[in-house]
């Protein structure tokens, strides 16, 4: 009989965090489909873990390169994806964004004439392959008697975002650049209607699973019975699983990808905040006791803490060193940390994908 246990091991191996990692991290991101990126320097890190030899670099170079793209694919968040999959995650997801936020751009008097002006602006403003920093538009839009004050500024971006006109580009010190979606991604693939959401679905549980169709819900944003619908398409496909009356679905590969690594799965991992491997699933118990929930995600206020997990669960949190130099990050137990630990984690964090 499986447990949540197994389920949390088969997600690290599935997500290649364990055993053997993508060879670029193009293919990283390719394979794990979407990849929450509200934090920059968390998903830089999310992206190299899972890469052979990852690196910030590298990471980095790929987003220059225009390889993988950051914008708002879907729930109105943040994702990292692979350049040629916005466009079509876009088209699925954006009806419900754009409802989802319609009436506060009405309380922020955001009307129609109002988003076409910020719209011709943004466009003449990037148009023949500039990018320029988010304040910088902002900053054009001000000019141009388009107010950014409070959360307008912010609305205005997402509705270019959602609407396939502006994604973020190159790298520009700590932040990203925009530029315009059509000339950072000039081949986009096309792909629509049901065979759209069917290989959402099938590239979801490869990448995520052992996963519920609630949680490939949750995490696309779609309707459920779209979510039902799109996974009955390609449940052929997947390997089913029962786990405490609940039904998951996953790569019939990951199992054996798991047996081949399961010491290592076993082992301690640094996570940054907002990684896959909680951020990826509505439900998050196998990985996570509720009764901890708190401790990652204090007063559940959406800012989730970088994480320590030890066998398959998340044990505690940890930040940065205070200071340069420092052997190891902080590190708070949930509890205690085992005998062990300290040591491990000291280890992990020689090894950790950061700015040497």
């Amino acid at each position: 009989m499986a447990t949540l246990r197994d389920v949390s091991l088969l997600r690290l191996a599935a997500q290649r965090l364990v055993g053997e990692r993508h060879p670029t991290v193009a293919a990283t991101v390719r394979t794990m489909t979407a990849m929450q990126g509200q934090d920059l320097p968390g998903v830089l890190c999310s992206a190299a873990l899972r890469t052979d030899g990852g690196s910030l670099a590298g990471v980095r170079a790929a987003m220059d390169a225009g390889e993988v793209v950051r914008s708002w694919p879907m729930r109105g968040t943040l994702h990292l994806v692979a350049a040629e999959d916005l466009g079509w995650m876009i088209t699925i997801g954006s009806p419900r964004v754009a409802t989802s936020v319609s009436r506060r751009q009405r309380e922020l008097q955001l009307d129609t004439a109002t988003l076409a002006k910020a719209t011709k602006v943004a466009v003449s403003a990037l148009e023949g392959g500039r990018a320029i920093r988010r304040q910088d538009l902002f900053a054009v839009w001000q000019a141009a008697g388009i107010s950014t004050e409070g959360q307008r500024g912010a609305h205005l971006l997402g509705h270019l975002a959602v609407g396939r006109v502006v994604c973020f580009g190159p790298t520009a010190g700590k932040e990203q650049a925009l530029v315009l979606l059509d000339e950072w991604v000039p081949r986009p693939r096309q792909l629509a209607g049901d065979q759209a959401v069917a290989e959402w679905a099938l590239r979801y549980f490869r990448s995520h699973g052992p996963a519920t169709v609630a949680d490939f819900a949750w995490w696309t944003g779609l309707k459920v019975s779209d979510s039902r619908a799109a996974h009955a398409a390609v449940a052929d496909q997947l390997e089913r699983l029962e786990v405490e009356g609940e039904t998951y679905w996953l790569d019939p590969a990951t199992p054996a990808r798991l047996d081949s690594c399961r010491a290592e799965a076993r082992e301690l991992h640094l996570l940054p905040g907002f990684d896959e491997l909680l951020l990826g699933y509505r439900d998050r118990s196998a990985v996570l006791d509720k009764d901890h929930a708190d401790r990652l995600v204090p007063g559940g206020n959406g800012m989730f803490k970088a994480s320590v997990v030890a066998a398959g669960r998340v044990v505690g949190t940890w930040r940065r060193p205070a200071r340069a130099g420092d052997d190891g990050p902080e590190a708070t137990p949930f509890t205690t940390f085992g005998r062990g630990v300290p040591a491990a984690i000291t280890r992990r964090w020689a090894a950790y994908p950061r700015d040497r």
